[in-house]
């Protein structure tokens, strides 16, 4: 058999759905836009060869555009995911030295580690009804600035640097 010169053409990505992760009890539980942004999420997977399982970066904004939804539709997502243990945020976002964001880092709990072998933790093969794993959410505050955290009383709860 010699080559297929039209599929070294092809640039189209594809992602596999695995019946018995969608059959589970924690995938049923899961919201409709967590449902629809895990397969953008696993469309950021490499493959097996180059693993960056636990690297995956999908900003909430992105997340948004592809899902055709609003910025809190597609966070609700990430939370939810996380809850029901099909991903880990292996890193937080931050703001790079020139002003460059980056997202957050990613694990679908499904597919292996980067740089391990085996099967991934699979943690929504554990999830029961009202028994939801952390989420990570970052504060949308910021202490020392305009919009700072107040307590319910509207007492500052952390002041500037250098006030009493």
């Amino acid at each position: 058999m010699g080559r297929d010169k039209r599929n070294e053409q092809r640039k189209e990505a594809v992602t596999a759905m695995r019946l018995s992760v969608m059959q589970t009890p924690a995938w049923r539980a899961l919201s409709i836009p967590a449902q629809a942004l895990y397969p953008w999420l696993k469309l950021e997977w490499r493959g097996a060869k180059f693993n960056n399982n636990g690297k995956l970066r999908l900003s909430t904004r992105q997340a948004a555009e592809r899902m055709g939804c609003n910025l809190k539709t597609a966070m609700r997502g990430f939370q939810d995911l996380q809850a029901k243990g099909f991903i880990i945020q292996t890193e937080g976002a931050c703001l790079g030295t020139e002003g460059m964001g980056k997202s957050p880092a990613y694990e679908l709990t499904e597919l292996v580690p980067a740089g391990q072998q085996g099967p991934g933790k699979q943690w929504f093969m554990n999830w029961s009804e009202g028994h939801d794993f952390p989420v990570k959410v970052m504060s949308a505050s910021n202490p020392t600035g305009r919009n700072r955290a107040r307590s319910a009383d509207g007492v500052v709860v952390a002041l500037k640097r250098g006030t009493k």
